[in-house]
């Protein structure tokens, strides 16, 4: 059994587990009335902000320059990323999302909720259907910027079907590649993979670092590391602490 890294802190902020952030976010919507929309909408807006500034100082793009193309899952790191493409878009990038198809139940709520925001902020949606998967690649190979939100802390396992592939298409693009919160593929616990995992240049991490991404095997997937602010008040952020 792999182990968790017992790195208790990153950034001068505490590290947690998957469980551990799960429980968080929990207590954030139960104790701290902040809804889950919210934590989603402050996540992807910082995710657009830090990608921006990564935009500016490593491509040397403006806003308006930026042509960037998102990846999303079909849970709440997919959401994330469909915020995120759309404050790019309002920032004056050029957007398109890119969004596994849903299974028999649809989408959640957040999702319907941001996919619908999305469009009409003018970020092209697209399905990542497996017959047009070649289309796909051609979009990030012409993209200058790749937004990896394709699985989330909930995750488990190794990537299969589509998402497999998209995964593969990500790093064989040649892009730099931004991961939304995790690199997808990687187990937010210990930071091992299964041999299908993102390769990113920058991982901005939701609210607080995961103790995988503290792993020192995986660093080399992760990129550079940031923590970006959710909207946790300090006293939920103390609480992790103990």
């Amino acid at each position: 059994m792999s182990k968790i890294p017992q790195v208790k802190e990153f950034a001068g902020l505490p590290v947690l587990t998957a469980a551990g952030m799960k429980r968080l976010d929990e207590l954030a919507v139960s104790e701290y009335s902040i809804p889950a929309e919210k934590l989603m909408e402050n996540a992807g807006a910082a995710v657009a902000a830090a990608s921006l500034e990564f935009a500016a100082a490593e491509l040397g793009r403006k806003p308006a320059e930026l042509k960037a193309a998102v990846c999303c899952g079909r849970g709440n790191n997919g959401g994330d990323g469909l915020v995120a493409a759309r404050h790019l878009r309002l920032a004056g990038a050029s957007v398109k999302a890119f969004i596994l198809p849903p299974k028999d139940a649809g989408y959640g709520e957040l999702v319907v909720k941001n996919l619908e925001a999305a469009r009409s902020a003018g970020v092209t949606v697209a399905l990542t259907r497996k017959e047009e998967l070649d289309a796909l690649a051609a979009d990030l190979a012409a993209s200058d910027l790749l937004l990896d939100a394709l699985l989330g802390v909930s995750a488990v396992g190794k990537p299969t079907g589509p998402v497999h592939r998209v995964i593969q298409l990500m790093n064989k693009s040649g892009r730099p590649i931004i991961a939304v919160d995790i690199p997808s593929g990687l187990s937010p616990d210990t930071g091992h993979h299964s041999g299908v995992f993102i390769t990113a240049r920058l991982t901005l991490t939701l609210g607080l670092a995961k103790t995988g991404l503290m792993a020192a095997h995986a660093q080399k997937n992760t990129g550079a590391i940031k923590v970006l602010p959710i909207g946790y008040p300090q006293e939920l952020i103390d609480l992790a602490r103990r």
